[in-house]
């Protein structure tokens, strides 16, 4: 990772870019479809996050599709953009974006859990990092049928891909990404202990 406190004229790029990043990533698309669908305030309903798990309550699965291509969409644009600038300001993109998804300043700094924002940025940051990552939380949530199992286990699951199969500054930004992630499914992790988090398509 590039050193922060470091030379003003190096360091202004990096933080005009996380800015703009951080930005992309903080356009709330679960509220904004919902809303379009005549739906509401999608943050009144179940867990009262923005994310395309929430979306899924509503019982509109076109949506909730939706919602999930265009927060990855976020990540992978932010990350983008940041590789014009080359690899430092691409996973400072990553990161900015996953921020901005979770604490969108146009929300109260209230969103969602950044899990297809981070899917979306590993995509675009190191394919084979995203391919894998997603791969798991495929498999692991057809096993489970758990939405927050199959998010945890492919954020525990990145940095490993991202050490072995990228290098070390993509598993650098794998282990802040995925211990932010995490950290944001404390509640889920909570219920999960207790065998109380339900299951895709039952109460």
């Amino acid at each position: 990772m590039p050193d922060p406190l470091g030379g003003f004229a190096y360091t202004w790029p990096l933080f005009a870019g996380a800015l703009v990043a951080y930005l992309i990533g903080s356009v709330p698309f679960g509220l904004i479809v919902t809303r379009l669908a005549g739906l509401g305030d999608i943050r009144r309903i179940g867990s009262g996050n923005i994310g395309a798990t929430n979306v899924l309550r509503t019982g509109r699965k076109g949506l909730t599709a939706l919602t999930l291509l265009l927060d990855g969409a976020k990540g992978a644009v932010a990350v983008v953009l940041g590789w014009r600038f080359g690899p430092d300001m691409a996973v400072i993109a990553a990161l900015a974006s996953v921020v901005g998804h979770m604490a969108p300043v146009w929300l109260g700094f209230g969103g969602g859990k950044g899990v297809a924002t981070t899917l979306g940025a590993y995509l675009a940051l190191a394919p084979v990092v995203g391919v894998g990552a997603c791969a798991v939380w495929l498999v692991t949530f057809a096993l489970a049928r758990i939405s927050s199992v199959g998010a945890l286990a492919a954020m525990a699951a990145a940095p490993a891909f991202a050490y072995g199969l990228a290098d070390p500054q993509i598993g650098e930004i794998a282990l802040m990404l995925g211990a932010l992630v995490i950290a944001r499914h404390h509640a889920n992790i909570r219920r999960l202990l207790k065998g109380e988090e339900p299951r895709v398509g039952k109460p």
